[in-house]
């Protein structure tokens, strides 16, 4: 996620930068950015001493947004319209560090035509590839027991079923087709936010946008993808935005460092393997005083760094990673 520069012509400059590049210096060698964005992690890249760098996103607008200075880095940069789980098949040599920077860009939210917004006015889209189911398609089709469950499971959000319920009273009367629509709706099963709380929509956007963009599934296989993709000695640095992604990163590094892990605390110690990782970071890393100046949606960001061993990759235990829904749904309290 990228704080906005100050002029249409400025860089984006992404959350974390400045502890991410002291956290893999010295930069060198070829690296993937799996979220180009704006191209600000990319710049960073570059200009800290990557020979190149592939900037992959899903979001085909990215590109055309980056043409006038691209061309400017030469064969320094390649980009690519790709996803996380594919991010081992654009390069034919092993990578030296992947950067995985998850959620939504500052550009995309303030786009009110890309329907991430709940404040803003435009289609009800959310959709980071442009393609496939829209949050609209989700809201007016769905059950309405599986819209409290993905508002709970990705959101959080405890007034799930009260909020599904309105969703789907309020689609028989007219389809969604528009972000401040369905805020609309959501405002009017909440109370009203105090001042310094989070928007009443927040946890229901977020929420369907994780479902529309299958965001836990690509985060997952972009994981073992990057594990694949790096060189022994390479580098994974993983920046998060809510509680949740953080969980599974944090969860993935430790069953891939040797630190194990249980489905849930009944289950038998998982056997000692060889790590596919050791990590450079013990905790994650946040946003210090000044990037918490800068750029206040920073403030729940979070950097974790691993460092590829030798031993071979493979797949995942996905029990031990704590994704939404592994448990039993509940689908909100009210």
């Amino acid at each position: 996620m990228a704080a906005a520069g100050s002029s249409a012509n400025a860089p984006h400059i992404p959350v974390l930068l400045r502890p991410l590049l002291a956290a893999v210096a010295p930069v060198s060698g070829t690296w993937l950015d799996g979220t180009f964005g704006a191209g600000g992690y990319t710049r960073g890249l570059i200009e800290a001493g990557a020979d190149c760098v592939i900037g992959v996103d899903r979001d085909p607008m990215v590109f055309e947004m980056a043409k006038p200075w691209a061309a400017g880095y030469g064969p320094r940069l390649k980009l690519v319209e790709g996803t996380f789980s594919e991010l081992d098949t654009y390069h034919d040599a092993p990578l030296d560090g992947v950067v995985l920077d998850l959620g939504v860009s500052s550009m995309q939210l303030d786009l009110a035509e890309r329907g991430f917004s709940f404040n803003k006015d435009g289609p009800l889209d959310m959709r980071m590839s442009q393609s496939g189911l829209s949050a609209a398609d989700f809201v007016n089709e769905a059950e309405e027991a599986e819209i409290a469950d993905v508002l709970y499971l990705y959101g959080e959000e405890r007034a799930s079923r009260r909020i599904a319920r309105a969703i789907v009273r309020a689609r028989e009367a007219a389809p969604f087709t528009r972000t401040l629509q369905l805020t609309e709706v959501i405002e009017s099963c909440l109370p009203r936010a105090k001042p310094g709380q989070s928007h009443p929509a927040t946890r229901s956007f977020q929420a369907i946008r994780i479902h529309v963009n299958d965001e836990f599934g690509q985060l997952v296989e972009g994981l073992e993808a990057a594990e694949r993709a790096l060189r022994p000695g390479g580098q994974l640095a993983v920046v998060t935005f809510h509680s949740l992604e953080d969980r599974v990163v944090k969860r993935f590094f430790q069953a891939r460092s040797g630190g194990g892990g249980r489905a849930n605390r009944y289950a038998p110690e998982a056997e000692a393997a060889v790590p596919q990782f050791t990590m450079k970071t013990r905790k994650a890393v946040g946003p210090d005083d000044q990037e918490l100046e800068e750029n206040p949606r920073s403030r729940s960001a979070k950097l974790r760094v691993g460092v590829r061993t030798e031993a071979p990759a493979g797949p995942v235990d996905r029990a031990v990673l704590g994704l939404p829904g592994a448990k039993r749904k509940s689908g909100g309290r009210r």
